[in-house]
């Protein structure tokens, strides 16, 4: 094996999720259980995931703790949204900092994505854009975090099902007029497979980031969980100075802290030795 590809596996084992390069599944695995240390119908093309209904083993869900309108789900995704210093040093919100709620990205037949109406069933979805401004000889590092409230698990699966398919149909995307991806690669990896342990589907999509503003190709690095009902997303637009390791670094732990925010959110009161609960601090 390569160095090149040894570096890899190393920087997805502090990731804590699968990875594809140049088409080969190389690793999947977990880090620390994935807790921190401190959006997207289509064939599975060969994926382990399954398409049928599903619930979740990864928490013991209290059934009167999830969302079933949109204004609860609004709710929640903001009690899971990480704040800028989530990013580590100098991460600041970019403008805008927040999405509009009614509308979430679709990737056209064109390869080019756009913004669309909510689909039925979507209960909410929400995105923040956060920013490391250039500084020295580093120039600006493009970060974001997604939540999505899918109505039940069933759609949620489809949601990871998509990007599979997208990536198979377009290893090109365009963000906007002067952004694109490149060389796009997926791999996926279901609960209980190559140590995942910490949510039901684990997704990670690795790539080269050119615009018009920092040049490129520069690293990218996208990751996405499910667990039941609703998928959280990371991702990275690198740009001059910034490896690959740097972008896994910086998204590690605001994604495992995403996981650690949702399992608290819905996971069921269960009484611990002397009778303390999740909720009484102790």
């Amino acid at each position: 094996m390569s160095g090149g590809l040894v570096t890899v596996i190393r920087e997805a084992v502090r990731f804590g999720c699968a990875v594809a390069v140049s088409g080969l599944a190389l690793v999947s695995c977990t880090s620390g259980g994935g807790e921190p240390s401190q959006s997207r119908s289509a064939k599975k093309a060969g994926a382990t995931m399954s398409a049928g209904p599903s619930t979740t083993a990864v928490v013991d869900i209290d059934p009167a703790a999830l969302p079933t309108t949109r204004a609860q789900a609004a709710a929640l995704i903001r009690d899971v949204m990480p704040d800028p210093s989530a990013f580590g040093p100098g991460a600041v919100p970019r403008s805008p900092y927040e999405s509009d709620p009614r509308r979430r990205p679709v990737l056209g037949d064109d390869c080019v994505w756009h913004q669309q109406a909510l689909p039925k069933d979507v209960l909410a979805t929400s995105t923040r854009s956060y920013e490391i401004p250039a500084r020295g000889a580093k120039g600006p590092l493009r970060l974001s975090a997604v939540v999505t409230v899918h109505r039940d698990a069933e759609q949620a699966d489809w949601e990871n099902a998509e990007v599979l398919e997208e990536m198979m149909r377009c290893p090109e995307q365009r963000l906007r007029s002067d952004e694109v991806l490149t060389s796009l690669n997926d791999v996926p990896n279901s609960l209980g497979d190559s140590g995942n342990a910490y949510a039901d589907d684990v997704l990670t999509e690795l790539g080269s980031y050119t615009s018009a503003e920092v040049g490129g190709p520069h690293e990218y690095l996208w990751g996405q969980t499910r667990i039941g009902q609703f998928t959280l997303a990371v991702s990275a637009k690198g740009s001059k100075g910034w490896s690959r390791a740097d972008l896994f670094e910086r998204l590690r732990d605001p994604h495992a802290g995403m996981r650690a925010q949702l399992k608290a959110a819905i996971e069921r009161d269960t009484p611990k030795p002397g009778g303390s609960t999740k909720g009484d601090g102790r």
